[in-house]
């Protein structure tokens, strides 16, 4: 039992690493950025390749993955995403589905559609016993990696000036403008952070996800899933969501493996009946 749970809270931490960009982007700067997915994917095959191909210990590619798939996503925000910022939700949506399957079509062609996983170093492999419970020594540098994170990430926008100019963009863009906020910085900013940690979630999670190029497509669902019953009001619901729905999977596909994904559709019905608007509902804004 402890160790389901133990699983399921790495597992659940590693999606609120993936997911915890589009909850940024689509709570905070109300972009509905469905090729989130895709940055995920970006990260783990640069992992792939630096571990793999070019010998790069494992520890020192995940900045790197962080960093280029940040780089890419400043890249796409500045060319592409700025010219939807103001259209309505629909077309967001149509403009990201598009980026997702030529992400897809893209990376078939260049890595081919075989399922990929990292070389992972022999001391992350393996377990250890604490008390009796098999804890996997990998999801242990998972959780360990995504609770610093989380506890960044709720710092930066809560406690910092950055975060304050990011809020003042998103509520009114042209009174931040006018008190001297350059907004179309903080937006890059922002969008690149969102992307860089979805790229660190593709690193870390392509051992246990699996990485091709369907990657955006199959682990969609669970970005809004968390986005969802988390709420976008700050980074505390997708936080919970991510664990909550991290071990009910576990757990479903452990006790009851015949429902499948059941399990976890089961819980969103539910929270959602319960708080519409999430775990935690944030007023709309912009």
């Amino acid at each position: 039992m402890l160790t389901i749970l133990f699983d399921g809270i790495a597992y659940g931490m590693l999606l609120f690493v993936v997911a915890c960009g589009l909850a940024v982007t689509l709570g905070l700067m109300n972009l509905v950025n469905l090729a989130h997915g895709a940055f995920a994917m970006a990260g783990g095959y640069i992992t792939v390749v630096l571990v793999n191909r070019l010998g790069v210990p494992f520890l020192a590619s995940l900045p790197l993955a962080f960093l280029l798939t940040a780089a890419i996503g400043v890249v796409l925000e500045r060319t592409l995403y700025v010219h939807v910022y103001a259209k309505s939700h629909l077309e967001q949506v149509l403009f990201t589905i598009g980026l997702v399957f030529m992400s897809v079509a893209a990376v078939d062609y260049i890595m081919g559609s075989q399922q990929q996983f990292v070389r992972l170093p022999g001391y992350l492999q393996g377990q250890i016993n604490v008390m009796g419970v098999g804890i996997g020594r990998y999801r242990l540098l998972i959780i360990a990696i995504c609770g610093l994170l989380t506890i960044a990430l709720q710092f930066a926008l809560a406690g910092t000036r950055f975060g304050s100019r990011l809020r003042a963009a998103v509520d009114d863009e042209r009174v931040a403008r006018g008190l001297g906020i350059n907004v179309n910085v903080v937006f890059a900013v922002t969008f690149a952070v969102g992307s860089g940690l979805a790229g660190l979630g593709g690193a870390l999670g392509a051992e246990i996800l699996g990485l091709d190029p369907t990657f955006p497509l199959k682990f969609m669902i669970y970005f809004l899933i968390v986005v969802t019953v988390g709420g976008t009001s700050s980074i505390t619901g997708p936080f919970v969501a991510s664990l909550l729905l991290g071990i009910a999977d576990v757990a479903g596909k452990y006790y009851v493996p015949s429902l499948g994904a059941f399990v976890i559709y089961t819980v969103m019905i539910v929270v959602l009946i319960w708080r519409p608007q999430g775990l935690f509902s944030r007023a709309a804004s912009r």
